[in-house]
């Protein structure tokens, strides 16, 4: 059974990427489709709109056959370490044979070179890297700037000029990268994204629109009336089934704020993603706040080097308890300890059949079948409990749905 990977957040899951997920399996002549998905909190440092069981039953109901989870470790990181933890869960099931990815480019072939001259991460692109990042720019746009000059001294003009500051493309080459420090036989397809750019608020297409300018739709409308032409029908009567479904940081508010004003600047400095004296200015600018919402304190701590998502992250980062002792370069390079499912259909059934041979690490139907010591997992179940606080009528057992909940399953 020819298998694609693909790795996703369904943020909620629209026709966008029903597009992508068709042509996926188009390109690569797939008979079977596994996701590897973000759980309750994503790449840009936000909590997802709905819970990851509902977002899995979108994903199974608009095409997938198995989804998977990708750790909160790896889930709410910047791109390289989002990038290798999905990658690595790909991987590590034995069952995928190709991956397919969308990027704004749509040509795998410069994306391909970088990722091979990158993979060793040398001196050379290293000392680059830090004098972009001296200059006083954001990570991403250093990082981009680091590989145009990098390939342009290896003469490779195509790849120098590449636009790898745009967020797909940055994603897609993390991907790459992955697959070649992992040795993986995986073989990448990338697919160009159409109508509708990663973070596009302005809608200008009857049909397609990105997750973001959905987002803003439901949020605003309260809703998803307005949201409804760029969703498979499926996605909608999911999302109509309750408030729980449009989470946004609104609703964690009081938790991020006791953390912040109980915590000394010292305690702060000790949580991932909070850098350069990112506690003093916490702490600084807390008491000047207007309003104690989310948004006044994005505000308040922006400038050119705190990017909104390198602080959404940060702030993430404390309100879940992950301190840098946890996400250190060399317990994430470790890779995944165990490969979670969310859900299946019956043919994702018998992908798990074929994994309980060829995979290379434990597969997990509950968290209740884990071993103690996976501190990962764990970070896991914890983000559940915060996520679920989110609803004030949450019972004990939705906090602790990791151990009680089973795998969702579609017939199709």
């Amino acid at each position: 059974m020819r298998t694609v990977g693909l790795i996703v957040e369904y943020n909620p899951f629209h026709n966008g990427h029903l597009y992508h997920l068709q042509q996926s399996v188009k390109i690569t002549e797939a008979d079977a489709v596994v996701a590897v998905m973000s759980g309750h909190f994503l790449q840009r440092g936000e909590p997802a709109l709905a819970d990851k069981w509902t977002r899995t039953e979108m994903a199974l109901r608009g095409g997938c056959d198995l989804v998977l989870e990708l750790p909160v470790a790896y889930s709410a990181q910047a791109a390289e370490w989002f990038g290798y933890g999905a990658v690595a869960t790909l991987a590590a099931t034995g069952v995928v044979d190709t991956l397919c990815f969308g990027s704004e480019g749509g040509d795998l072939a410069p994306m391909r070179r970088v990722a091979q001259e990158l993979a060793a991460e040398g001196p050379v692109f290293t000392s680059l890297l830090a004098d972009k990042l001296a200059e006083g720019v954001s990570y991403p746009s250093a990082y981009s700037a680091a590989v145009r000059a990098y390939m342009g001294a290896t003469g490779d003009a195509e790849a120098a000029h590449f636009a790898f500051d745009q967020p797909n493309n940055t994603l897609g080459l993390h991907y790459l990268l992955a697959l070649e420090r992992l040795g993986s036989p995986i073989t990448p397809y990338t697919i160009k994204r159409e109508k509708a750019g990663y973070a596009q608020t302005d809608i200008t297409d009857a049909r397609i629109a990105s997750a973001t300018a959905i987002r803003k739709l439901i949020l605003e409308d309260g809703s998803t009336g307005g949201a409804a032409p760029y969703m498979p029908g499926t996605t909608l009567d999911l999302l109509a089934k309750g408030s729980a479904a449009r989470v946004s940081w609104r609703l964690f508010e009081r938790q991020l704020f006791h953390k912040l004003l109980s915590e000394t600047a010292r305690a702060l400095a000790g949580y991932h993603e909070v850098t350069e004296g990112l506690e003093h200015r916490i702490k600084n600018v807390l008491p000047s706040l207007h309003a104690l919402t989310f948004e006044t304190l994005l505000e308040s701590l922006k400038t050119k080097r705190y990017t909104r998502t390198k602080l959404q992250r940060a702030l993430l980062a404390i309100l879940l308890g992950h301190h840098k002792e946890d996400m250190t370069r060399e317990k994430l390079k470790r890779g995944v300890e165990y490969i979670r499912v969310l859900g299946f259909t019956p043919k994702g059934r018998l992908l798990l059949k074929r994994m309980r041979k060829e995979a290379h690490l434990p597969v997990l139907l509950s968290a209740a079948d884990a071993q103690s010591d996976w501190r990962y997992l764990q970070m896991d179940v914890e983000a559940t409990s915060v996520y679920a606080l989110a609803n004030p009528n949450a019972s004990p057992r939705e906090l602790f749905r990791d151990y009680y909940g089973t795998p969702v399953m579609v017939e199709r």
